[in-house]
């Protein structure tokens, strides 16, 4: 019983942590944009974590290269289950204008499994909150799922 009340309340107050992989910067000042009180992303419940361990839901920005594809998994492993990724941006969604360089290995689904994405260079907060929402409701799923 208490187990099913831990899990409802993940799915309806889950927690976010923000990793960037080595962007230029533009999505992560869009995602720090979202958390304003112009666009208040925290009014759908969610928290803004800086541990993993404690994270439901991954939002990632930037290109994955060689030096960086570890860190990601690490990150992404230390999560518990179940989670939800959001790849955001150019460079997060296939590797952006970078993808042809030698040290990029592309997108983050070519490291982790993507639930979300999240197009635009740099994306818009608008955006964002819609591929935020979108990630909630399929971690609201796994939950669901998990039961």
């Amino acid at each position: 019983m208490f187990g099913s009340f831990i899990k409802k309340s993940r799915a309806k107050s889950p927690w976010i942590m923000h990793f960037d992989c080595g962007s230029c910067n533009g999505c992560d000042i869009e995602v720090l944009a979202c958390l304003t009180p112009l666009y208040d992303v925290e009014r759908f419940g969610i928290i803004n974590v800086g541990n993993p361990k404690h994270a439901d839901v991954l939002l990632v920005t930037g290109t994955v290269n060689h030096r960086n594809k570890k860190v990601l998994k690490n990150i992404y492993d230390q999560m518990p289950e179940p989670k939800a990724v959001i790849a955001i941006g150019a460079c997060g969604t296939s590797g952006g204008v970078f993808r042809e360089a030698y040290n990029v290995v592309g997108g983050v689904d070519k490291v982790i499994p993507v639930d979300v994405y999240v197009p635009g260079c740099p994306a818009k907060p608008e955006a964002i909150i819609d591929g935020v929402v979108a990630g909630l409701a399929k971690f609201a799923q796994k939950v669901e799922e998990a039961k």
